[in-house]
Parts: structure tokens; C-alpha cells; sequence
């Protein structure tokens, strides 16, 4: 079978960096190149955190690109209590020697996307603000793109205020671009990823691998072990981004449901919450269950392969 080509745009980030590894560990999936927005932590932070996560899974050669240090209309507020300051909390690795490419990550993403004939998926794994900015850059871009595979949103509740999920409140009026544009998305949200929690036997077995990659996966998993039920979704971390990948690679692990999804972008009370299930067409493909034993099984069988 012909490897599927990913872009794959992030805000390294423990969860992202695990996303990282589990697709460079798939030979179904072919990494095209990584671009970096801000998020989780700083646009600095996160470009030099994906090139750390590259060499480690000896993907020196991979094409990082930078993108907004920013959202669109809103300032910054990191995630960096849960990630660590440099975002890869208990990972300890070493600053990268790959270089930064020139290219801003949405001319890349432009350029990249406008020469495909279709065929390129984005995962995207931060806030939308590269992939929103883009497609208003080059809406040509929309028809080019096989599917965007979201993590971000939830249909009940939120992680950083009672509606609304971390990637999607960042940057909630990218998101309402991307939903609206008329691609083919999948939202992988909350109700899925608080489901599939690294508890500390997920974790051992994880570790047991042998191999850096899986041990460098294992030491930031083992910083969340003994989080207060609630903020991971319950004991331990909350595997979120890699859940886009393992969708990419075995879809029947989730459940999912077609869905109108609206982001709502001006009431400050409910900023960023992912409205699902509205009237009207629907527009986005959006998870509601998961295998969590299969989709750690994946995880597992596929860090033994770094």
C-alpha cells in the first residue's frame, strides 16, 4: 500500500511530540514536513521542540517550518503549567542541530498544498492558526487537500474553561475559518482523547520498550502519573494529539459521527467552544468513542519500531 502523505502542523508539546513519533514510526504514513505555530508554549519553543522530537526518532532530514507566533485576533496564553516551560517536560533532550527551514510554515503550507493533486492530509495538531491562514491566503488550496484531521473541540465541556478545548480557544477565529472553509475535516475532541488516558501500567509498558524514543515517550507520561483526577480527564495524562495519527492509521479504533460544527467567536463566556450537532449541513466528521486498550496497543507496537 502507498504511504499516505501528512503534513503535519503542531505546538510540540508533550502530546504532540508523542503524535510525532507514532507517525514517524508508520510506514502508512508519509511525513511530507512538520510546521510549528504557537501554542502549547511559545512559537520558539515549539519550532525548536519539533526538531528535537525529528532527531530523536533519527529524522534529521525531516522539513520544520515556523509559522505564527500568535493567534489572529487574540494574544498568546500558553499551556506551559502542563507541558513544562520548554513544553517537553521529563523529556531530556538535547537542544536540536537540525536546521529551521527560511520558509514561514504558511507560504510552505500554500506552496506544498497548491502542487498536490489532492493526495496530502493535514494533521493538525496545535491551534489553526497556520492552516486558517493559509486557506485565507490561497483558498485554492481547499479542493487540494484530502482531509484535515483535527485535534481540538469537544461536544460537552472544556479543559480550559467549562465550553471550550485548549486548541480551539487559542484560537478560536482560525477555527472558524478552517470549519467553514468546505474541506473535509475530522474533529478528534475531548470526548474522545479524555478517554484515553496513560495510566502508570500504559506507561510501564511504554517503557519496558527499551528504545529512547519509547523511554523519552514514557519520562514525560510519568510527569502526569499522579495528576488530581479532572485535570487529564483522571489519573494520569490524556494521550490527545496522537489521537489524529492512530485515526490516520487504524480508523475503525474510533467511533464517529457526521456533524454541523460552529465555533463561537464572540461571547467571551463561551469563547472557542466547538458547537456541534447544529443545524444545517454537516461539516465535519467528528469522534465520539474509542477503542483506549487498541489505541494503546498501537502506541506500544509501534515506539518498539524506533
Amino acid at each position: 500500500m502507498e504511504a499516505r502523505p501528512l503534513i503535519i502542523d503542531c505546538d510540540p508539546g508533550q502530546d504532540d511530540a508523542v503524535a510525532l513519533l507514532l507517525a514517524f514510526a508508520s510506514p502508512e504514513l508519509e511525513v511530507l514536513g512538520v510546521t510549528a505555530v504557537a501554542g502549547n508554549v511559545p512559537l520558539e519553543l515549539t519550532a525548536a521542540n519539533a526538531r528535537r522530537v525529528c532527531e530523536l526518532a533519527g529524522r534529521g532530514d525531516m522539513a520544520v517550518y515556523a509559522g505564527c507566533p500568535r493567534p489572529i485576533l487574540r494574544p498568546l496564553e500558553t499551556a506551559a503549567h502542563v507541558h513544562g516551560e520548554d513544553g517537553l517536560e521529563g523529556a531530556n533532550l538535547p537542544a536540536p542541530a537540525m536546521a529551521l527551514q527560511s520558509r514561514h510554515a504558511v507560504d510552505y503550507l500554500v506552496a506544498r498544498l497548491m502542487a498536490s493533486d489532492g493526495d496530502v492530509t493535514l494533521a493538525a495538531l496545535g491551534p489553526l492558526t497556520n492552516v486558517a491562514l493559509a486557506i485565507v491566503a490561497a483558498p485554492a488550496i481547499v479542493p487540494r487537500i484530502r482531509e484535515i484531521v483535527i485535534m481540538g473541540g469537544a461536544i460537552e465541556g472544556g479543559n480550559v474553561t467549562a465550553h471550550a478545548e485548549f486548541n480551539i480557544h487559542t484560537d478560536p477565529h482560525a477555527a472558524a475559518v478552517v470549519f467553514s472553509a468546505g474541506a473535509r475535516l475530522t474533529m478528534i475532541g475531548l470526548d474522545v482523547t479524555h478517554r484515553a488516558i496513560a495510566t502508570r501500567e500504559r506507561v510501564a509498558a511504554i517503557r519496558a520498550i527499551g528504545r529512547a524514543p519509547a523511554q523519552t515517550v514514557a519520562g514525560m507520561l510519568e510527569q502526569h502519573l499522579d495528576d488530581p483526577a479532572g485535570r487529564h480527564g483522571g489519573g494520569g495524562a490524556a494521550l490527545h494529539d496522537p489521537c489524529v495519527i492512530a485515526y490516520l492509521l487504524q480508523p475503525a479504533l474510533f467511533e464517529t459521527q457526521s456533524m454541523r460544527v460552529e465555533i463561537e467567536t464572540e461571547d467571551p463566556a463561551s469563547l472557542g467552544r466547538t458547537i456541534a450537532d447544529r443545524p444545517g449541513a454537516a461539516n465535519a466528521n467528528v469522534a465520539i468513542g474509542i477503542d483506549a486498550e487498541g489505541y494503546f496497543a498501537l502506541l506500544t507496537e509501534r515506539f518498539a519500531r524506533l
